[in-house]
C-alpha cells in the first residue's frame, strides 16, 4: 500500500504536512481540498483558523494566523507568523528513570592514557591567532591526504587518520573577558580532545591572545608543542619548524591499536542543518530514537543551538533532572533574547531561507522539530559554549544556531561524533571528529550520494518505523566510530569548518 500523500503529526494540528507535492483539488481530509498547489514538505489547513488563532504543529503552537486561513489554504509565511504566548516549564515532571540495556553496546575505540577514548586518531596544528594561519596550513598541506590525489604523505602511518590545520578568524584585535575567555575554552578543548595523538600550537607573537595565557589558563602548559613565528624568523622557519614536530609526532601517534570498548564512551554531538519540512518528521526524530539508545547504553548525547530551542524549552524543562538545571536552560533563552535585541534582530530571523523553501516557516517550528534529536531521556546538565562534558546522558550546551560554530563548540565540550540531520542537503564535514550526514528524505539522498551517510527518507516512503530506523542509526554511530568512513571524511571535509563563536568588538 502507499504511504498517505499527507501526514498529520498530532490529533490537535489544524494542519497536515505534503509528504509530496499536491496539486490543486487534491482531497487531504473528510471534505477538504487543497485550495492552491502544494509543495512538497508544506503545510495545509484541513480545518479553517481565525485572525490570531494558534496554529499547531506536533500538538504544540508554531505561529499565529495572520489573516483568516480557509481548510485546503497553504500555511506559511503568507499567513502565519510568530507570537507571544506562556510557556509551561514544570520543571522536571516528566524526568524517569533511565531504562539502561543489561549488556551495552560495544564498539573498536582508541582508549587514550588517560582513559578517555577516542573515535578518530588526527594530529592537530591549532593557532592562537589568524595571523599564524596560514603557516599552520602550510604545515598541515606537508601531510595532506586528499581524494583527488594518488600520492599519500602518510602512507607508512596507516593507524594516523591525518594532519589537519584549524585556523580561525580571531585572537587579536579583540578584548578580555568573556570574548577571550570563550575563545581559549574553545582551542583548549580541542588541544584536550582525545581524537587529537599530538597538538601544536602556533601563534605570531605579539597577538592578545598570548600562547603562554592561552596555555595557563586552559592548564595545558607543558602538555602541548608550541611555535611562535616571529621568534624563530618568520613564515617559513615557523612552518619548517611544525613540519619536524609532526614528523617527530608520527611514529608515537602510529602506535596506537584499536580495541573494544563500551558504548558508553561514545559523545555524541547532535546538529541539524539545511532542514526541511520532512526534518522534524523523519531525521530529527530518528536521530531521537537513536539518541535514546546511546543513553540507555551508558553514553552521552549533547542537543545545542539555543536559537533554535527558542519556543520549545518547556519541553525539555520538563525533563529536566532537578529544577535548578530547568532554570540554567531557560536563562540561555533569555540572554539569546536580549542579545538579538541589542543587535538589532530577532529570533525569528531564523529559518533560514533555505528552510522556508523546504516548508519551515517559523522559529516555533523549526525548534519543534529540532527538539527531538534529543531524544526522551532527561535532562541532566547544561553548559556554557565549549564548557568540558563531564556528565553520561543528555547535555544541553549554549551555542548558536549556526551549524559550523555550534559543531565547533560541542567537539571542544568532548564529542568524539557528529550526528547531522539535513533535509535540503548540508555538506558540513568535521576534523578531528566524523560527522554523520542523515538525510530526512529518499530523493535528495539519493540526489547527493556523496555527502549522505544514512537515508530517513525511508520513515516517509513507509518502508521503516522511526524505532527501526534510529536502530540502523545507533549501529551505524558504532561503525563511524570503530574508524569507518563517513562521506565527508572520504571526501576530505573538516578542515576549513573549525568555527569559534566570536563575541564582542573587534578592535
Amino acid at each position: 500500500m502507499a504511504p498517505p500523500s499527507v501526514l498529520r503529526l498530532h490529533p490537535d494540528d489544524g494542519i497536515v504536512i505534503a509528504r509530496v507535492a499536491l496539486p490543486e483539488g487534491t482531497a487531504i481530509a473528510d471534505g477538504v481540498v487543497t485550495k492552491s498547489r502544494i509543495p512538497a514538505g508544506h503545510k495545509v489547513a484541513i480545518r479553517a483558523h481565525a485572525v490570531g488563532e494558534a496554529v499547531r504543529r506536533y500538538g504544540q503552537i508554531i505561529g499565529f494566523a495572520t489573516q483568516p486561513i480557509a481548510a485546503g489554504e497553504h500555511v506559511h509565511v503568507q499567513n502565519l507568523a510568530v507570537g507571544e504566548f506562556s510557556r509551561d516549564y514544570a520543571w522536571g515532571v516528566d524526568a524517569r528513570p533511565t531504562a539502561f540495556v543489561p549488556a551495552p553496546a560495544s564498539f573498536e575505540g582508541i582508549r587514550r592514557a588517560d582513559g578517555r577514548v577516542a573515535t578518530r586518531n588526527y594530529i592537530g596544528v591549532l593557532t592562537s591567532v589568524n595571523c599564524s594561519a596560514y603557516a599552520a596550513q602550510l604545515v598541515a598541506d606537508a601531510f595532506r591526504r586528499s581524494p583527488f590525489l594518488r600520492d599519500d604523505p602518510l602512507a607508512d602511518f596507516p593507524n594516523v587518520d591525518g594532519v589537519v590545520a584549524l585556523t580561525h578568524k580571531t585572537g587579536c584585535g579583540m578584548t578580555f573577558g568573556e570574548p577571550m575567555a570563550l575563545l581559549r575554552r574553545t582551542l583548549g578543548g580541542y588541544a584536550r580532545h582525545p581524537n587529537f595523538a599530538a597538538v601544536i600550537m602556533l601563534g605570531l607573537g605579539c597577538e592578545m591572545n598570548q600562547v603562554g595565557g592561552l596555555l595557563n589558563d586552559q592548564n595545558l602548559a607543558g602538555k602541548i608543542r608550541t611555535l611562535a613565528i616571529q621568534d624563530l624568523g618568520g613564515t617559513r622557519k615557523a612552518a619548517e619548524a611544525g613540519i619536524a614536530l609532526v614528523r617527530e609526532s608520527l611514529a608515537d601517534a602510529n602506535r596506537v591499536k584499536r580495541e573494544t570498548v563500551p558504548a558508553s564512551e561514545l559523545v555524541v554531538g547532535l546538529q541539524c542543518g539545511a532542514s526541511d519540512g520532512y526534518s522534524g518528521v523523519s531525521a530529527n526524530p530518528a536521530l531521537g530514537a537513536a539518541s535514546d539508545l546511546v543513553v540507555r547504553h551508558g553514553g552521552t548525547v549533547i542537543l545545542s543551538e539555543t536559537p533554535e530551542t527558542y519556543g520549545a524549552e518547556h519541553l525539555l524543562t520538563r525533563r529536566a533532572v532537578s529544577r535548578e538545571v530547568g532554570e540554567k536552560l531557560v536563562s540561555l533563552i533569555r540572554w539569546w533574547e536580549e542579545y538579538t535585541a541589542r543587535e538589532g534582530a530577532e529570533i525569528d530571523a531564523n529559518p533560514s531561507p533555505g528552510n522556508k523553501a523546504g516548508g519551515l516557516t517559523t522559529i516555533l517550528e523549526k525548534s519543534l522539530g529540532a527538539l527531538v534529536k534529543a531524544g526522551s531521556t532527561n535532562l541532566v546538565d547544561v553548559l556554557r559554549y565549549a564548557d568540558t562534558v563531564t556528565q553520561k546522558g543528555l547535555v544541553f550546551m549554549d551555542t548558536p544556531g549556526y551549524d559550523p560554530v555550534s559543531a565547533t563548540g560541542q567537539v571542544a565540550g568532548g564529542a568524539n561524533l557528529v550526528c547531522f540531520t539535513t533535509g535540503r542537503g548540508s555538506v558540513y564535514g568535521c576534523k578531528p571528529t566524523p560527522s554523520m550526514k542523515l538525510a530526512s528524505n529518499t530523493a535528495m539522498f539519493q540526489h547527493m550520494q556523496d555527502d549522505m551517510d544514512v537515508n530517513c527518507g525511508t520513515i516517509l516512503d513507509g518502508e521503516e518505523t522511526l524505532e527501526q530506523c534510529g536502530e540502523r542509526i545507533f549501529r551505524a554511530m558504532l561503525r563511524v566510530a570503530s574508524g569507518e568512513k563517513t562521506k565527508s571524511e572520504l571526501l576530505g571535509v573538516g578542515d576549513a569548518e573549525f568555527a569559534p563563536w566570536v563575541q564582542g568588538a573587534v578592535m
